[in-house]
């Protein structure tokens, strides 16, 4: 039997919506949902504890309204304190609130489905309760400081008992402020990255040990519950995902290759999906950081080969003037006057320093100057983008399955 912990943040029509987990919707129209044992899931959030539709008839704060109270009482003064520094920054198109959290890719709480077996076979609802419990409070009492569980829903009106389970990562940023930022979390609970040899990056992240850890957990209770699992990770299949077991395992082996076709194929079309206000986003923050950088740089450039070029005209009058004079004190009144002159250039050309970069900081010039660098670089992002999608348009594609639906489904 499998032991499936699947997780992720968002899929084709953006972040997972949470309506989905406590059924604040209307259920009629999901051929997936059978309605009248909606009343028998079970739901829980760490404000109101558990709740089941059939015994608890009281009013009760929706999912949707607990992750908004929960991210409004943790990270409310971060949200304000960042807001501040923007506008004092003159980046108030950089403000945030509340809402805009909870729906962003990076700082959204995760969502994990804990399932066992599928659709062909399974085991008791009651099991999967006892089961994911132990492990909530093994994940509590072990990742609880920078991880916390916010709600989660045991759905059984669908084919296959499962668990949506949702929870946030936070750390303490460079301004003492508790925000939502995962691997700093992580980093502080002691992940390191799978193999420690190479750069951090897609393939090669805290995260990834983080899913290993957990997965091995969740297979831990299930075995001390008498089941017998499967414990290898299966990557590629609609019935089972866990890429981040498979590349570790990957890693773990030395082998160079982490991804299969399959992988590949994936990848290509999370590219090929990529919208263009995300672009348009990103060109906006890249272009105010190489504004700022590159601007810097080239002032700091522009000085240096003035100054090279003012000492190497000095050095030349002096050295002109000094063979015309053979008397030791004509030579050391000359020196002396050079010497001046030296200083003055140097203190002037600091002056011109300065006056370069008080007028690249001009709010009027410095949106004039991030506004072509982001037209520019749009034209050849957007220019790249065309060429790789007729690339692949080239290639066999397969259809990326919906993942979360067909996790529920069993399929």
């Amino acid at each position: 039997m499998k032991a499936t912990r699947h997780n992720g943040r968002s899929g084709v029509h953006g972040t997972y919506n949470v309506k989905h987990n406590d059924r604040n919707f209307d259920v009629v129209n999901s051929e997936h949902i059978d309605e009248e044992r909606t009343v028998k899931n079970i739901y829980w959030d760490c404000y109101q504890g558990y709740y089941r539709p059939d015994t608890d008839k009281g009013e009760r704060l929706t999912f949707s309204e607990i992750e908004k109270q929960f991210y409004s009482e943790h990270y409310g003064e971060h949200v304000k304190a960042q807001n501040l520094r923007n506008e004092e920054a003159r980046h108030k198109e950089r403000n945030r609130t509340i809402d805009d959290l909870l729906v962003n890719k990076k700082t959204c709480p995760e969502e994990s489905l804990l399932q066992l077996g599928n659709i062909d076979g399974t085991v008791p609802s009651s099991l999967l309760a006892e089961i994911s419990s132990e492990y909530f409070d093994e994940f509590d009492k072990r990742f609880g400081k920078h991880i916390h569980i916010i709600d989660w829903a045991l759905h059984l009106d669908e084919t296959t008992p499962h668990i949506h389970e949702r929870h946030v990562f936070d750390a303490e940023n460079q301004y003492g402020e508790i925000c939502p930022q995962q691997d700093k979390a992580l980093e502080e609970l002691g992940f390191e990255l799978p193999d420690p040899t190479k750069a951090k990056g897609r393939y090669n992240n805290r995260k990834m040990s983080f899913d290993s850890t957990c997965r091995s957990m969740f297979l831990d209770i299930c075995l001390r519950h008498g089941l017998e699992i499967d414990m290898e990770p299966v990557y590629g299949g609609r019935s089972y995902l866990e890429k981040e077991d498979y590349i570790v395992m990957k890693l773990k082996d030395e082998k160079e290759q982490l991804l299969d076709t399959n992988a590949e194929l994936m990848n290509e079309n999370d590219r090929l999906v990529m919208k263009i206000s995300d672009v348009e986003a990103v060109l906006c923050d890249v272009a105010a950081d190489a504004y700022e950088k590159a601007g810097g740089v080239i002032a700091e450039m522009v000085i240096e080969d003035t100054q090279r070029t003012n000492e190497k005209l000095i050095n030349d009058y002096e050295a002109r003037i000094l063979e015309s004079n053979t008397t030791p004190a004509t030579k050391n009144i000359v020196k002396k006057i050079f010497t001046g002159i030296r200083n003055l250039f140097a203190r002037t050309t600091q002056r011109m320093l300065g006056s370069i970069h008080g007028s690249l900081s001009d709010p009027l010039i410095k949106e004039r100057n991030i506004g072509k660098i982001k037209e520019r670089a749009r034209e050849s992002i957007m220019d790249k983008l065309t060429r790789y999608k007729e690339q692949v348009a080239l290639e066999p594609r397969r259809c990326k399955p919906d993942k979360q639906r067909d996790m529920e489904r069993g399929l």
